[in-house]
């Protein structure tokens, strides 16, 4: 295939704003924005987001800026419009173990009426009870029922006091006790030291009456508590019947306020039973007592607490199923929290201290996570895969094991959450998730995966120019007129390095509008013009372009050696790119070879001192096998050499120079002289096929640069591999160069071609013998390499004699 020299039109693609089909992007805002050139991804998404079965979640992946996040938040938003309002969300106090609240899931809007319901109740119980409690109906059966126990009591008190002064004893109530003391003759009370005096005889028979008083004390309790205690449950039974209908008529209407049908209306129903029941045990606290006034509040006051109703989730007002994007997924604010606070060097928390995490909000609808936030934290991933699994959550508070005092620990019970979740992550991380954790990654059965690039077309051109149109309207950016728009496409390609496809980093895109609209009104004009596009293009480049502006200045001073004029024997330029994340930039490197008689073959210095990749060694392999079966006729070689790139300290990596080291080595063998002005980039096969390579555009423009500063004589320009022809999206300046003659870019299928450039002499095409013509560069090549095996026998044949002789 022989040598093309491409014109400029061949150099770049050209939009042309009459093509687009408006003046400028004003008329295009109110038009809906498709998913562009993500069609795949698009269709994936809605699949995935309609599956209503587990393990159907998304794994989103793409590049960032690719609109992977703001895309599928919009069609989770379509899509949770069509679903049902999920329901609300409440912890309630557990009566039978209060250290394990009873969750309770109430259509939408309910949880917030059961919440104010209960708060009303708690309001009715606190002034309703104590005034039924005062009422003369209780108090004349209260006081009834306490008359025949004291009447009772007094008959036996009287007999325990009788009894006791027939011992010389009197009796008085202290407290709730019975204290006796012992009497003398005179009625008056004897002392510790005058009962010592008395005689022995009299000592024993008072120790003997005291005995008796205290067996008859304990008789005259056994009589009184049973007593006492039938009073106590007769005056709760009178407190319970008062109270009763008061509580099961709140009650009720708690129910009749629930108008909806609820799931958990057993659930619900046992509470406000146990809540009942609970009131009726603890009616005493509602009684107003002079004593212990303080006391007895702060019991009600605990009590009462127990009938609040914790709302974790509500749904109150909502329109379709919930929608969350989680962009900070910490372990409380994804699985919920339970709070704590110190009391007495103890932390203590109870149900109303519940906090629901996004996972509980986004029950019933999406959840979307990025994956390498919940790869930060180990705890997070680890119950998040645990969830998955089972698709229970309990909420937990980690820390509590470890907090240097003691706490009061709560277990709510564990909830069956329905949830979709979209991830977000890179390729890289889905393939890493899909060999080391299989079973996380069996749980998202739905791969979205972004483009970084489509083909473009009239309709993806047009969806982009409405993209274009709601940034400016979103904004509040002037619009931008239709050639502007032909000049963002086309840088869009430019990014990609593709005359066929445009880059699906719409987020890069966005940056230009906004720079590009900033000039605009710099200049006070009413809408984005291409030299507004141009001078944001100029302006990003200048920001960043400091490692280039650079090495061009070392070429030019001379600190590292580039030659773009003559010829020489065994050198040439080939071309590397840089990238640097923001900000990419091609710049030459020379490479030269040296070769003489010898075994060892093809030496790769860069490999030698470790400098070179992989990659770039196999690119050297191929290199000699393709060289090897050229010459297989005169195999084996006979040939030592070293090709090396020079004041290169950074280490190669890549195919791209295959062809400049081959075509330096050729020359080397050949003695033919290169053309130091073309620069050569292009990998090869072992048939010596020229095969594309990346950073093109960059690498011309590199070396163009080069030039330029070295003074442009029409004899310098690019020889790159003919497949990358549609990759071709030079600037501007370099394409006029071509244009007027001074700068010429060249195209090769085969390196046969390319060394006929490069040296002016026909490459040569074997015989039948293997012999390649002796005026070509191949027979020069074959010629030396003759010599070499000459060279390499008489050596062998002196050492052997040498041998003899000793």
């Amino acid at each position: 295939m022989p040598i093309a020299k491409l014109i400029p039109a061949e150099l770049r693609l050209t939009i042309e704003p009459a093509t687009l089909g408006f003046a400028d992007t004003s008329e295009l805002a109110e038009q809906a924005l498709p998913w562009i050139g993500q069609e795949r991804a698009e269709m994936a998404a809605h699949f995935g987001l309609g599956m209503d079965h587990p393990d159907y979640n998304l794994f989103v992946l793409g590049e960032v800026g690719s609109g992977r996040s703001s895309l599928l938040k919009r069609a989770m938003q379509l899509a949770a419009a069509k679903r049902m309002v999920p329901p609300d969300l409440c912890y309630l106090h557990n009566f039978a173990t209060p250290e394990r609240p009873l969750a309770l899931r109430l259509p939408a809007g309910q949880g917030r009426l059961l919440r104010e319901l209960m708060a009303q109740l708690v309001k009715t119980l606190q002034t309703d009870i104590p005034l039924r409690l005062e009422g003369e109906d209780f108090k004349a059966e209260s006081e009834r029922i306490e008359k025949t126990y004291k009447a009772e009591e007094t008959k036996n008190y009287a007999e325990l006091e009788a009894f006791s002064e027939a011992r010389h004893f009197t009796l008085r109530r202290d407290a709730g006790r019975l204290v006796f003391t012992l009497l003398g003759e005179q009625g008056r009370t004897l002392t510790e030291d005058e009962v010592v005096v008395l005689p022995k005889e009299r000592r024993a028979e008072i120790e003997q009456a005291e005995q008796e008083l205290r067996t008859e004390i304990t008789r005259y309790f056994e009589k009184t508590r049973p007593m006492e205690k039938l009073m106590n449950e007769a005056l709760a039974a009178l407190r319970r019947q008062v109270v009763k209908p008061l509580l099961e008529r709140e009650m009720q209407e708690i129910r009749n306020g629930l108008k909806k049908q609820i799931k958990d209306g057993a659930k619900l129903n046992a509470y406000l039973e146990r809540a009942e029941h609970d009131v009726l045990e603890h009616l005493e606290l509602f009684k107003v007592s002079d004593s212990d006034d303080d006391l007895r509040l702060e019991a009600l006051t605990a009590m009462l607490a127990r009938y609040r109703v914790n709302l974790i989730v509500d749904n109150e007002g909502r329109q379709g199923a919930p929608v969350i994007i989680d962009d900070n997924p910490l372990f409380r604010s994804l699985f919920g929290s339970i709070e704590y606070q110190s009391e007495n060097d103890v932390l203590v928390t109870d149900f109303t201290r519940i906090r629901a995490g996004s996972l509980l909000k986004a029950h019933g609808g999406f959840l979307m996570l990025h994956l390498r936030d919940l790869l930060a934290d180990g705890l997070v991933w680890e119950k998040l895969r645990r969830f998955l699994r089972s698709g229970r959550l309990q909420i937990e508070e980690p820390g509590t094991a470890f907090a240097p005092i003691a706490a009061v620990s709560l277990e709510p019970e564990a909830l069956d959450v329905d949830v979709k979740i979209i991830m977000i992550g890179s390729r890289e991380q889905y393939y890493e998730l899909q060999e080391e954790d299989p079973e996380f990654a069996r749980r998202f059965r739905v791969k979205v995966d972004f483009a970084e690039s489509f083909l473009s077309s009239e309709d993806t051109r047009r969806a982009s120019a409405i993209f274009v149109a709601h940034t400016c309207r979103d904004l509040g950016l002037p619009h931008f007129s239709a050639a502007a728009v032909a000049c963002l496409l086309e840088e869009g390609h430019r990014e990609v390095g593709d005359q066929s496809r445009q880059s699906a980093i719409f987020a890069r895109a966005e940056a230009l509008v906004m720079e590009s609209a900033a000039l605009c009104r710099a200049r006070a004009a009413r809408q984005v013009e291409v030299q507004d596009v141009e001078a944001a293009l100029r302006a990003c480049t200048l920001r960043h372009d400091y490692p280039d502006r650079r090495l061009r200045e070392a070429i030019a001073e001379g600190d590292l050696i580039i030659a773009v004029h003559g010829e020489k024997v065994g050198q040439l330029n080939g071309l590397s790119q840089v990238d640097l994340g923001d900000y990419r930039f091609g710049f030459p490197e020379r490479l030269s070879a040296r070769t003489f008689a010898g075994e060892d073959g093809v030496l790769n210095i860069e490999r030698e001192v470790e400098m070179s990749g992989p990659i770039h060694d196999k690119g050297v392999f191929i290199l000699q096998n393709y060289l090897a079966a050229t010459f297989a006729h005169n195999a084996p070689l006979a040939l030592n050499a070293s090709i090396v790139f020079e004041q290169e300290y950074n280490g190669v990596e890549g195919d791209s120079a295959s062809c400049a080291e081959l075509y330096v080595l050729l020359s080397a063998l050949s003695g033919l002289p290169l053309k130091q002005g073309i620069a050569v980039t292009g990998a090869l096969n072992q048939h010596g096929d020229v095969l594309p390579i990346g950073g093109l555009n960059e690498k011309i423009e590199g070396y163009f640069r080069v030039c330029e500063n070295a003074g442009l004589d029409g004899n310098q320009g690019v020889l790159i591999p003919q497949r990358n022809r549609r990759h071709l999206m030079l600037d501007r300046k370099v394409i006029a160069a071509v244009g007027r003659g001074l700068f010429h870019i060249y195209t090769a299928g085969h390196v046969s071609a390319g060394i006929e450039l490069l040296t002016g002499i026909p490459a040569g095409i074997a015989n039948a013998s293997g012999n390649y013509p002796r005026g070509s560069v191949f027979g020069h090549a074959q010629k030396t390499l003759l010599a070499y095996r000459r060279a390499c026998h008489m050596s062998e044949h002196q050492k052997t004699e040498h041998k003899h002789l000793r």
